[in-house]
């Protein structure tokens, strides 16, 4: 099959696109990036999900009947039950333990790996996988372990000796960000998040848009997934969550955005069946 180049319409000799999403922790692939996953998906991309975690700093869910120490493995069943469900064909885990939002982290954890030894675990996959687009969270909530992989992901996709993919960072609008903020000083002011100076992606920095309004079922079903966690759609008014679930915004990261109308797809179409050969 050949595929046609997204941005200039011309033949290239890629028989599948691939691409490979790094994330910290199990829910951040459908919390934060689920809809562009089914997307992918839904145009014959193999997917791959990387998670350097098992959320072991996660707190379980009220009324999810959880308990700490099953924590772990819970959120990893969740995990694979919802890549599964937004069409991603592989999951890998790494061994690290979620830092938790703030403290000296911990040894085995995310944090307290150096960058290259991350670095260097990513590049592994990236040269085994050969991703043709690379995609990993822009850390603009301000998680210290989203802040680790994505600087980890950025120097492991210059590192690989496969030809560079394009890379993306997935990004969480600021001023969406900032009336989520609201609601959150206002029932949980105690929140981590809140000391976050300034929470969100400035639209100046998001270079690409996708319209995932089709795929809003699909996504809440993975989110229902994840159910030893509270995810952070759960006090949104419907207005805001629609607004978060409805549309991916990215950031191009390699090559280097220049400017110009913002991207509205990142992959090929699904290419056509070939013909019957007359017989």
């Amino acid at each position: 099959m050949i595929a046609l180049c997204p941005h200039n319409g011309s033949t290239v000799g890629v028989t599948v696109e691939r691409m490979l999403v790094v994330v910290a922790h199990p829910d951040d692939e459908t919390f934060g990036c689920g809809s562009f996953l089914a997307h992918a998906a839904d145009r014959g991309v193999d997917v791959t999900v990387a998670c350097a975690t098992r959320g072991e700093a996660g707190e379980p869910a009220e009324g999810s009947g959880i308990t700490v120490a099953d924590l772990p493995a819970v959120r990893e069943v969740e995990l694979r039950a919802a890549a599964a469900l937004l069409g991603v064909a592989r999951v890998e885990l790494f061994d690290w333990a979620d830092s938790g939002m703030d403290g000296e982290p911990a040894a085995g954890t995310l944090c307290a790996a150096p960058i290259d030894d991350v670095a260097a675990a990513i590049v592994r996959l990236i040269d085994q996988i050969e991703p043709t687009v690379v995609l990993t969270l822009d850390a603009s909530d301000g998680h210290r372990d989203h802040v680790h992989i994505r600087d980890a992901t950025l120097e492991a996709v210059d590192q690989a000796g496969w030809s560079t993919p394009r890379t993306y960072l997935h990004c969480l609008p600021q001023a969406l960000m900032r009336r989520w903020a609201e609601i959150i000083r206002a029932d949980a002011p105690e929140s981590a998040y809140l000391a976050v100076r300034e929470l969100g992606t400035p639209p100046e920095n998001i270079t690409t848009v996708i319209d995932t309004a089709d795929l809003l079922e699909r996504r809440e079903e993975a989110i229902a997934v994840h159910r030893s966690q509270t995810s952070p759609y759960e006090v949104m008014p419907p207005d805001l969550r629609e607004a978060f679930l409805t549309a991916e915004r990215l950031r191009r990261v390699r090559p280097p955005w220049t400017g110009g109308a913002a991207e509205t797809e990142v992959f090929s179409p699904r290419a056509a069946p070939a013909a019957p050969t007359p017989g």
